[in-house]
């Protein structure tokens, strides 16, 4: 008897990914939790294992397919001398459809975003060889056509779970804020289609910009041709959806950016004579490592930093936690793995973690969980060079930190010009919930804190 393996649920709000290489071919003989194929998804490339044995009979993806959770990707039979198992065993029930969802997801991506990667969008920098990072990159959602903000419907009193829709067409509807119970569908039955979905959010947001001026209509592209030679190539996975999670957070959020300097003068001396003892555990001793310390301490004084807002609610949501991200450049884009609670840890067992996290986001080998659940994101293009960037809030959070290359300037210090290590700092955050004042306050307390790391014992 035939026994067929499909795609397995790969994790939450994952539904399909691109198949980057098929490891197995048919005549092969498998073995359970053997590696079948390579998938990149919407936050990770991850090694999908098999959950049955046998001799592999077809294979029905190939590489650089869009492999959807539920779809048959191999076709076995039993291997001789062995019981066959199951065809109900290599058969997962798809994930049942989700409802829309009204509260903010705790990421991000986003990877995607990936808690996709997510990209603060502030360009191509990355995590250097010094252990910085570049841009926040966090878990994007589905994209969307549109360009401009959605205007959001009222949640309708019919279950969304019975309109006839696929789940990533209810996932896109949640993702880019549209009631599914209120889009028309143009398929046999009713049945709710992605384009749909795209029909209903353009017309709101056409809608909304005749209105209130709100909304921005997506133009159409002109022919560049004309003036010269083009090529075009598709966005990779990451670079899709990260540009829609950026579009959305832009939009969305309210954002201001404040900037401010730190005095790292005496922290650079003290990190290059504790740099010795990171690396004797297996780390390395960067200027990112120490930040996450200080930002924790930070997160824990000014706790609307550590928040989420419910719209949908119309509350503030407050974390115990503190996970915090920190943006990695990949050749696949930007990502944004998630150091879990930074409070508990000293600045050599971040150093430590903060390594091998850089390394596995790099090589594709960062698990999905491993981006998922973050507080508050760190940018760091100081390995790059720039004097300073306006990074994008990573939504459901609330803030991001950007830092940039630290220079040497002339600082009047006891009526002197004295050279000083200056590191430029700039805090994006979400105006809703967070006012000017508030963040003054919370980015001169880091200034502070980096230039007398004692005050953390005080008041962190």
């Amino acid at each position: 008897m035939a026994i067929e393996f499909r795609l397995p649920d790969l994790g939450e709000n994952i539904e399909a990914g691109e198949v980057l290489n098929v490891l197995v071919s048919a005549g092969q003989i498998l073995s359970e939790d053997e590696p079948v194929i390579e998938l990149e998804t919407d936050k990770a490339v991850i090694e999908v294992p098999s959950s049955v044995a046998g001799k592999i009979v077809s294979v029905h993806v190939g590489k650089g397919d869009r492999a959807a959770v539920g779809q048959t990707i191999l076709t076995l039979e039993p291997d001789i001398g062995e019981t066959a198992k199951a065809p109900e065993a290599s058969r997962p029930d798809p994930p049942a459809p989700a409802a829309t969802d009204t509260t903010p997801s705790a990421v991000t991506p986003a990877a995607a975003r990936p808690d996709v990667s997510r990209s603060d969008g502030s360009g191509d920098g990355g995590e250097a060889d010094d252990g910085e990072s570049s841009a926040a990159a966090t878990e994007p959602p589905a994209p969307t056509a549109v360009g401009g903000p959605v205007a959001r419907t009222a949640v309708s009193s019919s279950p969304a779970s019975q309109v006839p829709a696929a789940p990533t067409v209810r996932r896109l509807a949640r993702e880019i804020g549209v009631d599914i119970t209120h889009v028309k569908g143009s398929g046999p039955g009713g049945r709710v289609s992605e384009d749909d979905v795209k029909a209903h959010a353009k017309a709101l947001n056409e809608a909304a910009a005749g209105t209130a001026g709100g909304g921005i209509a997506v133009a159409p592209l002109p022919d560049l041709s004309k003036w010269g030679e083009v090529t075009r190539e598709p966005f990779s996975n990451v670079r899709r959806l990260t540009a829609a999670h950026m579009a959305n957070a832009w939009s969305t959020i309210p954002h201001v950016t404040q900037f401010d300097k730190a005095d790292v003068t005496q922290l650079e001396v003290w990190r290059k004579a504790w740099a010795g003892k990171a690396e004797k555990a297996g780390g390395k001793l960067t200027p990112t490592a120490i930040i996450l310390k200080v930002v924790a301490a930070a997160l824990g004084k000014f706790p609307q930093f550590n928040a989420s807002i419910d719209m949908a609610r119309s509350e503030v949501v407050y974390k115990k936690y503190r996970h915090i991200g920190i943006a990695v450049d990949t050749p696949r884009g930007l990502l944004v793995p998630v150091v879990r609670d930074v409070n508990t840890k000293n600045a050599i067992e971040l150093s430590v973690e903060l390594s091998g996290l850089a390394e596995r986001t790099r090589t594709g080998k960062i698990a999905i969980e491993e981006m998922q659940g973050g507080c508050f994101t760190i940018s760091n293009l100081g390995g790059i060079g720039g004097t300073n960037f306006t990074p994008i809030v990573n939504a459901p959070e609330a803030a991001i930190l950007g830092v940039a290359r630290s220079q040497q300037e002339p600082v009047l210090v006891d009526g002197e010009f004295q050279p000083r290590l200056m590191m430029p700092l700039s805090l994006s955050y979400d105006h809703r919930l967070i006012d000017g004042a508030d963040g003054a306050r919370f980015l001169r307390w880091i200034c502070e804190a980096l230039e007398n790391p004692f005050l953390i014992l005080l008041e962190g």
